[in-house]
């Protein structure tokens, strides 16, 4: 991975450029550096004696893992089980051995902090034109080549600057902000399970929503802990193909399909992405097939949106996803079955908006994020009277 000066880290303005302007909106927190053990990074592996000595101020014994021989840990968060030795950093960069017990680097010091809207997330059938209070920590399971926050999802905690928030702050900030839930997302959410599980429960007591936004890559235990405090998810199947997850991300399929069934049969308000990525997902059968499996395995209420690929990080010589191929696509989804179907990082498409699936009438329409007529009675369609799926208030 290319390391970035912190001079090329706050000209793109992706983490602590964000985090202060949202920080200072909010309120005084106290700022943080940068700790100096960091080394080379080693894509795609475990990386072997370059975890810290100790652990950190902003560390938590992780929530989920076993002991094994000779001191070393196996961590259970995640399919990628991670078998580390004293000293060993996890996949995901942001889990260490620290003489024979897993910890977490991830805890209360997020690298990213906005206030989005919740159709950002994307989250169209999930109380619309409310804010979600988002934030991230640095870390990610996955190494997608086609990855759009890798300054922060390929990074280790201590090389992203960063704001100190623990859980109860969190919620007291999201709450002062008037934000109606807090989101998970923009890295990867699993890789600061322990940070975002104590999160959900402090929001869950101050009467904010959790929503989850995150490639999924997670072992069912650990969801369905999650699950008692989580209201909304939207999960990146970035492939009906367990090859083109193995290219392309560095993960598998199937783990990804069960966590969309665990979401479901928990109950959580789920929608799904797919990221359309020119010569890699760009296929009308594995769109057909996917959702085949959506339909067969979760029902057709689930939103489905395909977003448009930008060319950037390792895959920046492609070109951008013809709306063509994205319009082409949604029409196969509903052909297929599938309700409702979106198109999405194409400001103004038509595809932004919702449509009852029984009358076909505009229900929803949307400018980018923006919401100008809503034609819903609570829960259903002005015209027709059919109940629309989702969490509308």
């Amino acid at each position: 991975m290319k390391t970035l000066s912190r001079r090329q880290f706050l000209i793109d303005g992706t983490g602590w450029v964000a985090a202060c302007a949202a920080a200072a909106a909010l309120g005084p927190f106290t700022a943080c550096g940068s700790m100096a053990w960091a080394q080379e990074d080693i894509s795609g592996s475990v990386f072997k004696g370059d975890g810290p000595k100790q652990v950190w101020k902003w560390s938590r014994e992780g929530y989920s893992y076993q002991s094994l021989d000779e001191n070393r840990v196996a961590c259970l968060i995640c399919p990628n089980h991670c078998v580390l030795s004293p000293g060993d950093r996890s996949v995901c960069r942001s889990k260490v051995n620290v003489n024979g017990k897993l910890y977490s680097l991830a805890y209360g010091n997020p690298c990213a902090i906005h206030i989005d809207p919740i159709e950002k997330k994307p989250l169209y059938h999930f109380a619309p034109r409310s804010t979600a209070f988002s934030l991230a920590a640095a870390g990610c399971n996955f190494r997608c080549l086609n990855c759009q926050n890798w300054e922060i999802s390929q990074a280790k905690p201590h090389e992203v600057q960063h704001r100190e928030l623990f859980p109860a702050d969190v919620a007291g900030s999201a709450k002062q902000a008037g934000c109606h839930s807090i989101a998970y997302t923009y890295s990867e959410p699993v890789t600061f399970y322990e940070y975002m599980l104590d999160t959900a429960q402090a929001a869950r007591e101050a009467g904010l929503r959790n929503v989850l936004i995150s490639n999924g890559y997670i072992n069912r235990e650990p969801l369905v802990d999650l699950c008692r405090r989580l209201d909304a998810a939207n999960i990146n199947l970035k492939a009906y193909s367990d090859a083109i997850y193995r290219k392309l991300n560095g993960g598998r399929l199937a783990p990804v399909l069960t966590t969309l069934k665990t979401l479901h049969d928990q109950g959580i308000h789920l929608e799904i992405t797919n990221l359309v990525v020119p010569t890699y997902v760009d296929d009308a059968d594995l769109v057909r097939r996917m959702c085949a499996w959506i339909l067969k395995e979760v029902g057709p209420d689930h939103p489905l949106h395909f977003l448009r690929f930008q060319p950037r990080y390792r895959l920046d010589r492609l070109p951008q996803t013809p709306v063509s191929t994205l319009g082409r696509f949604r029409e196969i989804a509903v052909a297929e079955g599938i309700r409702y179907a979106y198109i999405g990082n194409v400001p103004h498409h038509d595809g932004n908006h919702t449509y009852c699936h029984h009358c076909r009438r505009l229900l929803i329409a949307r400018a980018g994020y923006h919401i100008r007529e809503v034609h819903l009675n609570a829960s259903r369609c002005e015209y027709c009277g059919t109940a629309i799926p989702g969490v509308w208030a």
